[in-house]
C-alpha cells in the first residue's frame, strides 16, 4: 500500500473514534483525545523509509511482548519507545483489523474516564 493510501486509510480509521482530532505534531499528521495523542503517522521519518503508525500500549511490558510476538509488524518507535509506545509497518500486506484494533486500544488508553464511562467506542 502507498503512503498515501495508508495514510488515508489510518485518518478514517481514527477520525471515526468518539471526540477525536488530528492535528500535526512534529511534521506528522497525529491524532488526539481530549488533548492527549493516541496515535502518530510517520512517513519516511528521519529517512527511515518506512510508512508506520505508532499506538499506545498499557506499558513497556505489553510493548516487549508485542515486539517479541510479531518483530515483523511492530517495531519500537524513536522517541516514543520509551514510552511504551510501537509502531505498526504499514508497508506490503497489512492487517487492518489489527491497525483498527490497535488504534482503538490507543485511544481507551488515552481517552478520559468520563469518556470511557459514557459509551467509549
Amino acid at each position: 500500500m502507498r503512503g498515501a493510501e495508508a495514510i488515508d486509510r489510518v485518518r478514517e480509521i481514527a477520525l471515526l473514534l468518539p471526540e477525536s482530532e488530528e492535528r500535526e505534531s512534529h511534521g506528522q499528521p497525529t491524532f488526539f483525545v481530549a488533548g492527549k495523542q493516541f496515535a502518530q503517522l510517520r512517513v519516511d521519518h528521519h529517512g527511515d523509509g518506512l510508512t508506520v503508525v505508532c499506538v499506545r500500549t498499557a506499558d513497556t511490558d505489553e510493548q516487549a511482548m508485542l515486539l517479541e510476538a510479531a518483530p515483523d509488524t511492530y517495531r519500537k518507535p524513536a522517541y516514543l519507545g520509551t514510552s511504551g509506545w510501537v509502531s505498526i509497518d504499514l508497508g506490503g500486506e497489512v492487517d487492518w483489523a489489527l491497525v483498527e484494533d490497535r488504534i482503538a486500544r490507543s485511544w481507551e488508553l488515552s481517552a478520559p474516564a468520563g469518556l470511557l464511562e459514557a459509551g467509549g467506542r
